[in-house]
């Protein structure tokens, strides 16, 4: 049967299916309805499977044919550089592919309405938009290029594919380069690009900070505080008052310290420790922000606003003004602070044996560095312990308890993903000058270790007080992803229990050991960091899988993460007698979008911290094209190969620099495989690597293969 009669029968068919007086109907109906004969049955079978296929009709139950019925989703629509797209809708496990011709003139981020294409035999469900309900971006960051008569801008967003065009009087006095943000007046159509009016000029890319200040701009970061909250800052006394240390338990006595990073300004955190006989007495002493920040100020609007403090590599954008993070409310060694002090006794086991929450007032005595702790504990640097010979026991004895509490979240199944930090170097100008992984050391785990044990004892207690409260929940993996890592792992050889049921957290923690020191061991880490969900803020105490913990809140930073904040007041009201069915009824009302607001401003942070990471590097390696690395294969797929390099830079050698043979992807043994040398490129494989392009735009590095003769000679 040609192409053309097989279409012809087919639209008979539908025409037929589609007059609902002869629907649904068994194949025998229908061969008797068109006349079909016993020798055409075959050819009416498959026409029909054919419209199967296209998901144009469908068999119930009963083998009976109809027409398929269309589903309507709504969704957010993705744009991909070859034309086609994805929308992403609520309730869907994966994301509907929408082909080009179907696509609808949608633009980046819109709001639209989707008709699902039936059809059970596809891999991914397709659809087709036919309506923009509305549209989520109204302002673009990007680059002005001028032409004689008009300009455009380029979107810094790769998902923004077109560019958009800004006639001459719109245009604000941009000049070539300048770094612009383009609010859009008209979203294009086929044939015409969208149009747009430059509001706002943020520098040109060659200015010192430009490039990170479009980040800022481009994730809709508030940077800039409202002067209504600077005058409110204004107002707050530097010093602590006898009034405001009335009714708090006087810790000023007892010996502690901060422990931080050389640069940290805003000390939230202070740590105690003594020991009786066979019990630890661990003081984990927090500032008090809420007493400064009360609810519904103008201070506190903005702090929920902003939801963190955000790290950026050239500057830090506060949750607080710097007058109340980096003064009254940080833990400055020899002052007089308001905090929230968790006291909890603890075993040579581990257990927590005993605890209690109070108001106090305490006076760090010694503000100690990350680098200052682990030369007096890991190098034994006599300089140092003769600075602080004072301090040196009870630094020791932080030590053994934290590598108990260590040991036994170890025991009960935590997960440790110790992928190494970056840590930039930037000069005056802000470009980056060095580039090294910043690991964790004794100093480190031990806040680590003594923050964690705070928070998991803090969120225990007001589960069981059963008042309104804001916890950090990190849920199980979707069994479908652990299946998917499991089938992925099998092919080094290790596997996964469990896997057709909930997942407990040990196995994983199992195979990071198992994996530890091989090859394969980054790319495995950072799949299964990938199957796992994010963790969030949640009013409901679902527990913390990767903590293995079924209690977990974020207490320990109030300066720049808005949820310790917010469950600080709940338990300093908790303890003045004040939570009474009013005060519960109000926190149950506006807990829900705080926890869900906190986290979508987490992400966002995050994502903007990636991003001007990925761009610094980027820019960094534009300074060292043709230069010769030795790095470790990371990852490999059908495109090329990623190297990172031991000071955490990532590249791709894409395939068509693979110059010596022609490779092709191995899926089975996740291999680059020579076709005529046999020449095979592995994971954790050690390679000698030229850099040969690196672009800040797009924040890609590339590389190719050193030379023999070029790695000898270096």
């Amino acid at each position: 049967m040609d192409d053309r009669i097989f279409e012809s029968r087919k639209q008979i068919l539908l025409d037929l299916m589609n007059d609902k007086q002869y629907v649904p109907m068994k194949i025998k109906e229908l061969a008797v309805i068109l006349q079909v004969s016993r020798e055409e049955r075959p050819k009416l079978e498959q026409v029909l499977a054919a419209l199967l296929e296209e998901g144009k009709i469908e068999i119930n139950k009963r083998g009976k044919y109809k027409i398929a019925e269309e589903t309507t989703v709504t969704g957010t629509f993705l744009p991909h550089p070859k034309g086609f797209g994805f929308v992403e809708a609520e309730g869907m496990e994966e994301d509907i592919f929408i082909p080009e011709e179907y696509t609808g003139n949608a633009f980046c981020q819109d709001m639209v309405q989707v008709v699902l294409i039936p059809g059970k035999n596809r891999k991914r469900r397709e659809g087709r938009i036919t309506a923009i309900l509305s549209h989520t971006i109204s302002e673009v960051v990007g680059t002005y290029e001028k032409s004689k008569n008009f300009g455009f801008v380029v979107p810094d967003n790769p998902k923004i594919l077109q560019d958009i065009f800004v006639p001459i009087e719109n245009s604000k006095g941009a000049v070539n380069g300048h770094k612009v943000i383009v609010q859009i007046t008209q979203y294009g159509s086929a044939r015409r690009k969208p149009e747009g009016k430059i509001v706002k000029i943020i520098g040109h890319i060659n200015d010192p900070g430009t490039d990170v200040l479009s980040v800022v701009y481009a994730r809709e970061l508030p940077f800039e505080f409202p002067e209504k909250v600077l005058n409110q800052a204004e107002r707050v006394r530097d010093e602590v008052s006898e009034a405001d240390m009335a009714g708090r338990m006087d810790l000023r006595s007892v010996p502690m310290v901060t422990i931080d990073g050389e640069d940290a300004k805003d000390l939230d955190d202070a740590v105690s420790l003594s020991r009786e006989g066979a019990i630890w007495h661990l003081g984990v002493h927090i500032a008090d922000v809420s007493n400064y920040v009360q609810e519904n100020s103008a201070l506190d609007r903005e702090a929920k606003k902003r939801g963190t403090s955000v790290y950026l590599v050239d500057r830090v954008i506060p949750m607080l003004p710097h007058r109340l993070s980096n003064g009254i409310c940080s833990l400055n060694e020899g002052c007089d602070r308001l905090a929230l002090s968790c006291l909890i006794d603890i075993d040579e086991k581990g257990n927590v044996t005993g605890s209690q929450i109070v108001e106090s007032v305490i006076c760090v005595d010694r503000r100690m560095t990350y680098t200052s702790v682990k030369k007096i504990l890991e190098d034994r640097d006599e300089i140092e312990r003769e600075k602080y010979q004072e301090l040196v026991p009870m630094f020791e004895e932080m030590q053994k308890l934290a590598g108990i509490l260590r040991e036994k979240r170890r025991k009960r199944g935590s997960i440790d993903f110790d992928f190494p930090e970056t840590k930039m170097i930037l000069d005056k100008r802000g470009k980056p000058v060095d580039i090294k992984p910043y690991d964790r050391n004794v100093a480190t785990k031990i806040i680590e270790d003594f923050m964690l044990i705070a928070n998991e004892t803090v969120a225990q207690e007001y589960f069981w007080r059963e008042l309104p409260f804001v916890y950090r929940t990190h849920d199980t993996p979707d069994p479908e992803k652990i299946q998917a890592l499991a089938e992925f792992i099998r092919n080094f050889g290790y596997g996964l229990k469990g896997v057709q049921d909930e997942i407990h957290p040990k196995e994983l923690q199992k195979l990071l050991a198992r994996i530890a020191d091989s090859p394969e061991e980054m790319l495995i880490s950072r799949l299964t960091l990938r199957s796992m969900k994010q963790a969030r803020y949640s009013t409901e105490c679902t527990g913390h899988f990767g903590l293995a913990a079924k209690y977990y809140c974020h207490f320990t930073s109030p300066i720049r993460r808005y949820p310790d904040l917010q469950i600080h007041r709940i338990i300093k009201e908790n303890l003045r007698g004040r939570m009474n069915p009013e005060r519960i009824a109000h926190y149950e009302e506006i807990l829900p979008e705080v926890a869900e607001h906190s986290s979508k401003t987490e992400r966002r942070a995050d994502e903007a911290e990636r991003e001007t990471e990925k761009m610094k590097k980027a820019e960094y390696m534009q300074e060292h094209i043709g230069e010769i690395y030795e790095g470790v294969i990371s990852g490999i797929t059908s495109w090329g190969m990623y190297v990172e390099l031991p000071s955490t830079v990532e590249g791709l050698i894409h395939v068509s620099n693979l110059y010596d043979d022609r490779y092709y992807y191995q899926e089975e043994s996740h291999e680059m495989v020579g076709v005529d040398t046999g020449t095979v490129y592995k994971l954790g494989q050690s390679i000698q690597v030229r850099v040969l392009g690196a672009d800040k735009q797009t924040r890609t590095i590339d590389f190719v293969p050193a030379a023999k003769e070029d790695w000898e000679d270096r």
